[in-house]
């Protein structure tokens, strides 16, 4: 598809994606208001269920009382305006009233799911001296964070809201792996319900001042694609995505249900896309937090949601799993994409094709986005076909160019270079002021861009396409693009291969430079010699692989390919 407006070469000026929008989506303006008055005007009435947990209907109505003795709870064990609560939940209902009750007393959520001792180095920098944690805690991590200056714990069952007559099997096994013989207790911990209990004993009310633009949600980076970083947002950067979001998987003819399986909420686009987006569109939400991974089929089948984040790791278990029947109907899917990491053309090609074959009438596509940009930046553009690093347009309040990488230039259609944003949604800050100034620049047009150190480019009709991380070079020249190397080699068709993906890792012997690894998933009868001369055809020389090396399964780690762990097994 073409335009034929006429295009200054700036896609930040011209916005050429924008045709794409209705009217109405280009006449969205971002609400400056709290998190719980958003919800509350959006709310579908205070009798509607807002929230499903193992069997319990949670209405709007409980919702708000919940976060109003939260608040008081939170109040009475001592925190106050400026101070951060370090939780450590899964997506559970009592997540959400803890991040509105925050909201409401002027404190912010602080979510990390890292090492134990970077929780604990996380909660020493806080200076909090209450932490929220469940109760399969255990005594090993509880005398950790004491000694990081925690004072109270307090404790949460996984099912003080759920009906357990309602859960199946596979979920109670689950929470039961959780707990140990040396789980936390002692005078230092505080079940759920006495904390608020002393809230509601508690007469002393905490009011502040509004302010949309105080920190709020405290998350870090997975670490997966670099060190972990802490990205602190508001209520207004939160809301700035979740408003552009608001139409995305709705349906006229009923209200769609949302399901959230295993993700945590220390993950920002868990909170904004996957939490607080159904809530504020008049989506049913069902938080299915104590779900195996591997168990995902059998929820799946459970709760034939209409709308559910199939991220890399989930696609990969539906597609291998035994369990569901060749005939089973997926059209309940509303929509069907991934996001968290490039999809290489493969990859998009077996979803694609284990979708059509289970009736789902959804086109699965790819998402974009980062934590520091809270959360999504585009949205689905199916007038392209998915493929070749296409991430879909920005989204209708949402400014993305392209920049010569390490500079303020901004660069024209088709060309390639770091991938930045401007607009709603964009952090306040990193815990960190260098990083900070590196992340967020002031620009020339007076915006504040995002530095997403992505690159990719954006052809003459807005469609974003994102092919790699870095700017990686090898010594003696030419340039290391992951997703185009990856794309050559499973578009060729090799006989033998079933999945495949590069790993770009540093060059010890030359400093600044990187080196090309080839991992792939072979079909049975295949070894590597079988495929090695057909890959090194369809690549050019500067993309050979060191070596190409074979794995039984695509490895995960925080649900994303683990190529962090594939290059410490290089370097070591």
């Amino acid at each position: 598809m073409s335009t034929n407006a006429v295009l200054t070469g700036r896609p930040s000026i011209d916005r050429p994606w924008m045709k794409f929008y209705p009217e109405a989506v280009q006449q969205l303006r971002i609400p400056e208001c709290t998190i719980q008055d958003y919800l509350k005007m959006n709310c579908p009435g205070m009798e509607t269920v807002a929230i499903h947990y193992y069997g319990t209907a949670i209405t709007w109505k409980a919702v708000f009382e919940q976060v109003n003795l939260t608040a008081k709870a939170l109040t009475a064990i001592g925190f106050r305006c400026g101070d951060q609560i370090p939780v450590f939940l899964r997506s559970v209902p009592e997540f959400v009233f803890l991040l509105l009750a925050a909201e409401a007393i002027g404190a912010s959520l602080l979510c990390r799911d890292n090492t134990l001792a970077e929780n604990v180095e996380a909660v020493r920098k806080s200076g909090a001296r209450v932490i929220i944690a469940h109760d399969f805690l255990t005594k090993v991590e509880e005398d950790a964070y004491i000694n990081a200056g925690v004072e109270r714990i307090v404790l949460l069952s996984p099912y003080r809201l759920a009906d357990r007559t309602q859960m199946p099997e596979h979920i109670i096994s689950y929470i039961s792996s959780q707990y140990h013989e040396d789980s936390a207790e002692g005078t230092e911990c505080l079940l759920w319900d006495d904390f608020i209990a002393a809230g509601e004993a508690c007469a002393e009310e905490m009011v502040v001042p509004t302010d949309v633009d105080r920190p709020l949600f405290r998350a870090y980076t997975s670490g997966s694609t670099g060190p972990s970083k802490q990205v602190i947002h508001s209520a207004h950067s939160m809301i700035g995505i979740v408003h552009q979001m608001s139409f995305y998987g709705s349906s006229g003819d009923f209200r769609p249900s949302w399901l959230l399986t295993s993700l945590p909420p220390c993950l920002v686009a868990v909170v904004v896309s996957m939490i607080l987006s159904p809530l504020s569109s008049n989506k049913k939400l069902i938080l299915d937090p104590f779900c195996d991974v591997f168990d995902l089929d059998l929820e799946m089948m459970r709760y034939r949601p209409n709308c559910w984040p199939l991220i890399p790791m989930f696609i990969e278990i539906l597609m291998h799993s035994s369990r569901i029947p060749e005939d089973y109907d997926m059209s309940h899917l509303l929509v069907a994409g991934a996001g968290c990491e490039a999809f290489n053309n493969g990859q998009i090609r077996r979803a694609q094709k284990f979708l059509k074959a289970h009736n789902c009438k959804a086109i699965f596509s790819s998402g974009y986005g980062q934590s520091e940009a809270g959360s999504n930046c585009t949205l689905p553009c199916f007038e392209y076909p998915m493929g070749n690093g296409n991430i879909g347009i920005p989204m209708p309040m949402t400014t993305l160019s392209v920049f010569k990488p390490g500079t303020q230039e901004e660069l024209s259609y088709n060309q390639l270079g770091e991938i930045c944003k401007t607009g709603p949604g964009n952090m306040l800050s990193y815990d960190n002021e260098e990083a900070t100034s590196k992340t967020l620049q002031m620009h020339g047009d007076g915006q504040l861009w995002l530095h997403t150190g992505d690159i990719g480019y954006i052809n003459e009709d807005g469609v974003v396409f994102v092919l790699t991380r870095g700017n990686s070079c090898r010594f003696g020249g030419g340039r290391l693009i992951d997703l185009v190397m990856e794309n050559k080699v499973i578009d060729a068709g090799i006989k033998g291969i079933e999945d495949e993906f590069f790993v770009v890792a540093p060059d010890e012997a030359h400093e600044g430079y990187f080196l090309p690894y080839l991992y792939v998933v072979l079909k049975t009868g295949y070894e590597i010699e079988d495929i090695r001369q057909a890959v090194l055809a369809v690549l050019e020389p500067h993309e050979y692989p060191v070596d190409i090396i074979r794995l039984e399964k695509r490895p995960f780690f925080h649900f994303k390919t683990n190529r962090i762990e594939l290059k410490r097994q290089l370097k070591g």
